[in-house]
């Protein structure tokens, strides 16, 4: 069974920043793609930034030059910096991993709870 955590969410003004971790722990042969999603009160899941086993970058244009995504994989952990932060980046933000367990296959999805991200103007 694989979990994922996130933590570091929190209330923080416009121009502030939060730094996001997730940790994924279990049974874990090789995590392929960790992601962050985010989701504002009545919108849909949105892919917020992603990084590849090896260090390949991609970034929703409304978070570039501000967000920044790496990964630890001794830790199996995947951070987002988060830096000059406005009202609309406000919400629940989740992680995401495609994980295998044994080295077979594409592995399978997971994600966390989410954590909350309230930015004040």
């Amino acid at each position: 069974q694989v979990q994922l955590v996130e933590s570091g969410g929190g209330l923080v003004q416009a121009g502030g920043s939060l730094r996001l971790s997730c940790a994924a722990s279990g049974s874990i042969f090789s995590i392929n793609v960790m992601d962050w999603y985010r989701q504002a009160p009545g919108k849909q899941r949105e892919l917020v930034a992603g990084i590849i086993s090896g260090s390949s970058t991609n970034y929703a244009d409304s978070v570039k030059g501000r967000f920044t995504i790496s990964r630890d994989n001794a830790k199996n952990t995947v951070y987002l910096q988060m830096s000059s932060l406005k009202p609309e980046d406000t919400g629940v933000y989740y992680c995401h991993a495609r994980i295998s367990s044994n080295g077979f296959g594409n592995g399978m999805d997971y994600w966390g709870k989410g954590t909350l991200v309230t930015v004040s103007s």
